[in-house]
């Protein structure tokens, strides 16, 4: 134990960030059927569907994700109510996603999803979102690096025949920073497109974790979507109906269960931020050569020293953080002892993480 003190002054401080990214890789084959729908959960209120990587009963099983879907009052699908399942959980969703993720207008009024910019306002009015958890998520996705692959053939038996990719693409420089809950970017399908190159078809809100995708993206241009006239009508459910009639007709957990079936592959970077804060404690040549250690002297004289003339000898085992009245808050130990005297000084780095 030391018997004296060494105050740490702010040119001994620094704080520093650090960005730490995972890989997540997440296969078709245990979104929509390894487990038998085993690793899928349906609730009561049947206002979103839970996905886990393994049978959710089972104690070994995690999270990853929810699926749900809804509409504006300004969709068209609001006012079609032949046979219409869920209309009012659909649009209370869609409202309650928009005040969290896209907030309020001047007027106070709800914000609603846009791809567009100010001179091609594009308003996303039938979304389905996916809810990423924190577990796979943590503090945020990393920009430019996620990516879903859809099925959409027509046939369900086959969905993988045609394909499009959706990506973030170009995130990294072009992310926005108007919404409530943190930074977001427009997403990007490609393939089996009607128009070529990458087409806006949703959102990715990077803090959030949810990703905002527009019906379009499952809809051919014949019905007012972005996917080939042939790829349409895609068959969800055992039943040819385009995706938007299986929206309104059907509830919120068969939607989800055929959207599952068509991801192939879904797959980002996560990130953790980790912060720092580093003290530089430094060990001057005429300090901390001496123990507080009782075995460290022995009648009267220190017993390390052979000989009267021997230059006093003392082991850095232990670096301790100490408040301001002198309350021990922090303790880093060395991985071996640091033999230390006159002839020798040290400045031993001490990082704590948060």
């Amino acid at each position: 134990m030391a018997s004296s003190f060494k105050p740490i002054g702010p040119s001994d401080v620094i704080s520093t960030r650090t960005l730490l990214h995972e890989a997540i890789p997440i296969t078709g084959t245990i979104v929509s059927g390894t487990y038998s729908d085993g690793n899928v959960k349906n609730y009561a209120h049947g206002m979103f569907q839970s996905v886990y990587d393994y049978p959710y009963l089972s104690s070994s099983a995690n999270h990853i994700f929810d699926i749900t879907l809804g509409y504006s009052a300004q969709s068209v699908l609001s006012s079609s109510v032949i046979a219409a399942a869920q209309p009012a959980k659909k649009q209370n969703i869609y409202n309650q996603m928009a005040q969290l993720l896209a907030g309020y207008d001047v007027t106070g009024s709800i914000t609603r999803f846009s791809t567009g910019s100010a001179t091609n306002d594009t308003k996303l009015d039938d979304a389905v979102f996916v809810s990423f958890s924190r577990l796979l998520a943590k503090d945020e996705i990393k920009k430019g690096s996620f990516q879903l692959n859809l099925g959409v053939n027509a046939a369900k038996a086959t969905p993988f025949a045609k394909t499009t990719a959706i990506t973030d693409n170009n995130a990294a420089s072009s992310y926005r920073v108007d919404s409530p809950a943190g930074e977001y970017a427009v997403l990007y399908a490609t393939g089996n497109l009607n128009a070529t190159g990458y087409q806006p078809c949703g959102l990715l809100y990077y803090q959030a974790g949810i990703a905002v995708l527009s019906s379009s993206i499952f809809t051919s241009t014949a019905h007012g979507g972005g996917l080939i006239d042939n790829a349409d009508p895609i068959q969800w459910n055992d039943a040819a109906v385009s995706f938007t009639g299986a929206v309104i007709n059907n509830e919120i957990s068969a939607s989800s269960d055929a959207l599952r079936n068509r991801i192939q592959l879904l797959q980002f970077n996560n990130t953790t931020e980790l912060n720092s804060t580093i003290y530089f404690c430094r060990a001057n040549h005429n300090e901390f050569n001496f123990s507080a250690n009782p075995t460290y002297t022995s009648e009267s004289k220190i017993a390390v020293k052979k000989q009267s003339t021997d230059t006093p000898v003392s082991y850095i085992t232990t670096v301790g953080l100490y408040s301001a009245d002198n309350v021990l808050l922090a303790v880093a130990k060395l991985s071996e002892p640091l033999r230390k005297d006159p002839t020798m000084e040290y400045t031993l780095r001490v990082r704590l993480d948060y």
